[in-house]
C-alpha cells in the first residue's frame, strides 16, 4: 500500500489530451529542483480520475516519475456525492479539472469543502429545458452565481485560450498604458496536420483538441464579439466570413469564434474584443463545404490530431493583437508539434493549454490569493499572483512586434467566403 501523503491533488479527466500534457509537465516538476512546485509535487498524493480509467502502465509511458504518487480512480463526475466523499477521504487540497464535467457542479463541490479549484473552460451540457444554449447564454448563467463561490480559491478558464491570452493582453496594455486601444483580438493560426496524407480519412473532422468542443464553437454557435461590455452576435454561420490578421511578416484570415476570454475581457474593458481563429486547411475547407448542411457535418467521424499516430507538421500560433488608429502591437507564442512531441509526447495545442493549467495551479499552491473565483486577467491586474512567473518556466518564448498600420475594426477586416466548395 502506498504511504498516505500530507495532502493530495485530484486530476479530473485524467485520460484526456490536456491531462496527458499536464502530467508530462508535472513529470518534469518532480525531478527539477528549481521548478516552483517541485517539493509539493514530489511529496503530494496524485489522484487520477476518469469515468473510464486506464492502467498504471499507460501513465508510466509519459510520467514515470509520478508513478509512486499515483492513485487511479474510476468515477462518474455526475455523481457529485461520490466525488465529495473522495475529496474528503483523500485529503485533497487542489482539484485540477480538465474534464467535460459541469463547471458549476465541480466548483460547487470544491467551494463547499474549501478546496482550491482550477479548470480550462466553461463546461456544461449546453441545454436548458431542451433548448440549446449559446456560449454567451452559458456564460451569463455562470456569471450570475460566480460571486457565491467564496469559500474556496479558484482560477477559472486557465488554459491557453482562454487563460494565457488574457495575461498577454494585460501585459501588452501595461507596456503601452498611455494609449487606449480601439480593439483587442485574440488570434490563433493552427497549421498542425499529418505529414503522411495517407492517414487522412474522408468525411472526418481533424482538430488538435476536442473535436466535439470545436464543433460547438464553430458550427452550433454564431460569430460573437464584445464591445462596450456588451456581447454582439452576428446572424450568420461562423465559417461564412473571415477576418484579416497581420503579425509582422505573418498574415492569415480566420473566423470570428465565440470564446470565454472574449466575454471575460469584455467585462473588464470597453473596447472591441473578439477571437479570430484559423484551423488546418483540410478541416476549414470541409466545414465550408458543408456550411449549409450542419446536421450532416456533425455526423462525420471525429479525430484528434495525435503525433503518436504519425508525424504532425505545422505549429500552433496563439496570441493577442492590440489595434490602434494608426498602428497595431502584438504578442504571441508559437510551438511546433515536432518539438513538443519530442519533449512531452503530445501536440503543441495540448501543451500550450497545459502551461496555463500549470501556471494557475502554481499560483493556487504558492500565492496568497483571496477566496473567490477569479479569471486570469483579474490575477494579472493588481493581485498577489505570480501567474506570469510560473507560466514562463515552461512557456518562455514570446514574439513581440508592431505593425506600422492598422487594419481597423472587425467590419473593416471581414471578407465573405466567396463560394461554397462543391461537394
Amino acid at each position: 500500500m502506498k504511504q498516505q501523503k500530507q495532502f493530495a491533488i485530484s486530476l479530473l479527466g485524467s485520460m484526456g489530451g490536456v491531462a496527458k500534457a499536464f502530467l508530462s509537465i508535472l513529470n518534469r516538476s518532480a525531478i527539477d529542483q528549481q521548478d516552483p512546485v517541485h517539493s509539493i509535487i514530489k511529496n503530494s498524493g496524485l489522484y487520477l480520475i476518469d469515468i473510464k480509467q486506464g492502467d498504471l502502465d499507460y501513465y508510466k509511458e509519459f510520467c514515470p516519475h509520478l508513478a509512486d504518487n499515483m492513485h487511479l480512480l474510476e468515477l462518474d463526475l455526475n455523481n457529485t456525492e461520490q466525488l465529495m466523499e473522495h475529496l474528503r477521504s483523500s485529503n485533497t487540497r487542489l482539484v485540477v479539472d480538465v474534464s467535460c464535467a459541469n463547471t458549476i457542479d465541480m466548483l460547487a463541490c470544491c467551494n463547499q469543502l474549501g478546496i482550491s479549484y482550477i479548470n480550462t473552460a466553461l463546461e456544461n451540457n449546453g441545454t436548458y429545458e431542451g433548448k440549446h444554449l449559446s456560449l454567451t447564454e452559458q456564460y451569463y448563467q455562470f456569471k450570475n452565481i460566480r460571486d457565491t463561490f467564496n469559500h474556496s480559491k479558484a482560477i477559472l478558464f486557465s488554459g491557453m485560450n482562454p487563460g494565457i491570452v488574457q495575461w498577454m493582453a494585460v501585459k501588452l496594455m501595461q507596456k503601452h498604458s498611455g494609449h487606449q486601444p480601439l480593439a483587442c483580438y485574440i488570434v490563433e493560426h493552427d497549421t498542425s496536420f499529418y505529414k503522411d496524407k495517407n492517414l487522412i480519412q474522408p468525411k472526418t473532422i481533424y482538430t488538435t483538441w476536442s473535436v466535439k468542443s470545436f464543433l460547438e464553437e464553430a458550427v452550433l454557435n454564431r460569430p460573437m464579439f464584445v464591445r462596450n461590455h456588451l456581447p454582439h452576435s452576428i446572424h450568420d454561420e461562423v465559417y461564412a466570413a473571415e477576418y484579416k490578421i497581420t503579425l509582422g511578416d505573418k498574415e492569415f484570415y480566420g473566423c470570428l469564434v465565440p470564446h470565454e476570454e472574449v466575454l471575460t475581457l469584455g467585462e473588464m474593458f470597453d473596447f472591441e474584443i473578439g477571437f479570430i481563429y484559423r484551423i488546418n486547411e483540410y478541416t476549414t475547407e470541409l466545414i465550408q463545404q458543408y456550411l449549409e448542411h450542419a446536421d450532416e457535418l456533425l455526423q462525420f467521424n471525429k479525430k484528434i490530431i495525435d503525433p503518436a499516430d504519425g508525424e504532425v507538421e505545422g505549429e500552433d500560433l496563439i496570441g493577442v493583437l492590440m489595434v490602434y488608429e494608426d498602428r497595431e502591437i502584438y504578442m504571441y507564442n508559437s510551438m511546433k508539434n515536432t518539438d513538443v512531441f519530442k519533449e512531452y509526447k503530445t501536440n503543441a495545442t495540448y501543451f500550450q493549454v497545459a502551461c496555463g493549467v500549470y501556471a494557475g495551479m502554481a499560483s493556487l499552491l504558492l500565492d496568497d490569493l483571496p477566496s473567490g473565483a477569479f479569471y486570469v486577467e483579474e490575477l494579472a491586474t493588481g493581485s498577489k499572483s505570480n501567474y506570469g512567473k510560473y507560466l514562463t518556466y515552461y512557456m518562455n518564448e514570446f514574439v513581440y512586434g508592431e505593425n506600422n498600420h492598422s487594419d481597423g475594426l472587425l467590419h473593416e477586416r471581414m471578407r465573405k467566403v466567396a463560394k461554397l466548395i462543391e461537394k
